[in-house]
C-alpha cells in the first residue's frame, strides 16, 4: 500500500487510510492487471470500476471470474456478479472483496475519461487509440447523397 501521510508512524498511516477522501480512495482500489492486458495497454494496475471483468486470487471464491457490480469507497470493497452468500434468512447478499485479492482481465473503456486515463498512464499509447478509431469506424454509416434540381447542389439524406 502505498503511504497516504508523510509519517511512519503507523497509528498515523491507519488514521490517513481511515480518514482518507473519496479522490484518495479511489486510488485505493487499485488492483493489478492481467498480462494479455499488461502487454496491450503498458499498465500494470488500474483502479477497479463497474463492469471490469475481474478473476479472484486468494479466499473461498478463488478462481472465480465475474463483472464488477458496484465499487464500494467507505469500506475499499468490490462486489463481483454471482459472489454471493446466503444470510440467516436465505436472502443472497454479494460477498464483499478487497481489490487486492482480484485480477483485471477486462477493461471497461466505454468511458472517455477512463481512457484518457489509459492513454496517459500507457507505454503503448497507439494499442488505444487503434481501438478507438475500430470503434469509430464502426458507429460510422455511409450517408446517401444525392443531387438536386438543376443548380446542381448536393444534398445529404
Amino acid at each position: 500500500m502505498a503511504r497516504l501521510t508523510l509519517s511512519r508512524q503507523p497509528r498515523k498511516q491507519r488514521k490517513a487510510y481511515f480518514n482518507a477522501p473519496l479522490h484518495v480512495r479511489q486510488k485505493l482500489v487499485s488492483a493489478p492487471v492481467s498480462r494479455e492486458l499488461r502487454e496491450k495497454y503498458g499498465v500494470k494496475t488500474l483502479p477497479v470500476r463497474k463492469g471490469d471483468k475481474v478473476r479472484v486470487l486468494r479466499g473461498d471464491f478463488k478462481g472465480h471470474e465475474g463483472r464488477v457490480v458496484r465499487v464500494d469507497l467507505k469500506r475499499v470493497r468490490v462486489y463481483i456478479d454471482g459472489l454471493t452468500i446466503k444470510k440467516a434468512d436465505g436472502t443472497p447478499v454479494f460477498r464483499p472483496i478487497h481489490p487486492s485479492n482480484l485480477l483485471i482481465i477486462e477493461l471497461d473503456l466505454k468511458d472517455e475519461w477512463r481512457r484518457k486515463i489509459v492513454e496517459r498512464r500507457a507505454k503503448k499509447p497507439v494499442v488505444v487509440e487503434e481501438e478507438r478509431a475500430e470503434e469509430e469506424k464502426e458507429e460510422e454509416k455511409p450517408r446517401e447523397v444525392r443531387e438536386s434540381g438543376e443548380d446542381g447542389r448536393t444534398e445529404e439524406a
